[in-house]
């Protein structure tokens, strides 16, 4: 996906920086002075966006601009390669959704009443956008309704990374939709499973406890349900070094780790668990039979026939 200059909205821009008019400016006989798109350079910032710039030229003139009457060189320069919202804009991409499921609590088998339901899946942009020069979102998002879906390659590589998130979209028993390609993805998730799952799982529980640690001595308290979910973590990642699979439901699991998020279980017990389950997760990745790494060429091959798919223009 390429890259663009980041440009937030509440930006000032800093001393020094090129920008272009958005507007003509008028010398003092009435006349135009410098045309639209005028580049001059940023010589006094304002104190907030209710106040002007002050603008050189290359004549040496200088001029008051507010925000809405220029923008960055870069970006003028830039204009809509690249702009994903553009490329929405010339697709309905969630009609290209081709695999959704159900994850989180309602997979693990942790909801209560009021939980949320969070779909997450994969789309498949059609061949024209994803060749533009508008480029294609790596996800698109949808908060009201607690959705995402990876763009296809970006899926592919988070879980060839091991990103627990992902693997647990190709595991949870919760499937709405699966297209023939998703059908395929679904039959060889097992590539995605390799020894890696042991650094991406136990590291990132590692370096989140410490922080919990740290909150509990400096404000008292933690946040149990991430707590809770950083546990799961641990006990997922010990079964797939061991067993080759990705359990999303917690089953026999369940009762002790409703009791992390309702805070029930002392804080002295919740460590005493999770050390014994780092030393389980050494011991599982000592023994694993699970490859160094997972399968780059067949999800490569995978991609590849997508892409191609793609082409013919119908959801494959």
């Amino acid at each position: 996906m390429p890259d663009r200059v980041h440009h937030p909205l509440n930006l000032i821009y800093s001393l020094g920086t090129q920008v272009v008019t958005l507007v003509a400016i008028e010398g003092a006989n009435g006349k135009v002075s410098h045309p639209r798109g005028s580049v001059g350079v940023v010589v006094r910032v304002p104190i907030d966006l209710e106040h002007p710039y002050r603008v050189r030229f290359v004549d040496g003139i200088e001029e008051s601009l507010r925000r809405e009457q220029l923008t960055m060189l870069a970006r003028y320069k830039e204009a809509e390669i690249g702009d994903v919202a553009a490329a929405a804009g010339r697709c309905d991409l969630y009609e290209r959704v081709f695999y959704r499921c159900v994850i989180g609590s309602q997979a693990y088998g942790l909801a209560g009443e009021g939980s949320d339901v969070d779909r997450r899946g994969i789309y498949l942009p059609p061949a024209e956008l994803h060749w533009s020069l508008y480029g294609v979102p790596d996800q698109l998002e949808n908060d009201e309704t607690q959705e995402a879906y990876w763009e296809i390659q970006k899926f592919l590589i988070l879980a060839l990374k091991a990103n627990p998130n992902v693997l647990e979209c190709l595991y949870t028993p919760l499937v709405e939709k699966a297209t023939p390609l998703a059908e395929r993805l679904l039959a060889m998730r097992s590539i995605f499973l390799s020894r890696m799952v042991y650094q991406t799982y136990n590291g990132y529980v590692l370096s989140q406890f410490k922080k919990m640690q740290s909150d509990l001595r400096k404000k008292g308290k933690v946040k149990w349900k991430h707590v809770m979910h950083l546990i799961r973590l641990l006990l997922s990642g010990i079964q797939i070094l061991r067993e080759g699979f990705v359990p999303v439901r917690v089953e026999e699991h369940r009762d002790r780790l409703l009791a992390i998020r309702q805070s029930e279980m002392p804080w002295e017990e919740v460590e005493d668990w999770r050390k014994r389950l780092h030393l389980e997760f050494n011991r599982a990745a000592e023994t694993t039979t699970l490859p160094e790494r997972p399968d780059y060429e067949r999800a490569d091959a995978f991609l590849i026939d997508a892409r191609r798919a793609a082409v013919a223009g119908e959801l494959p």
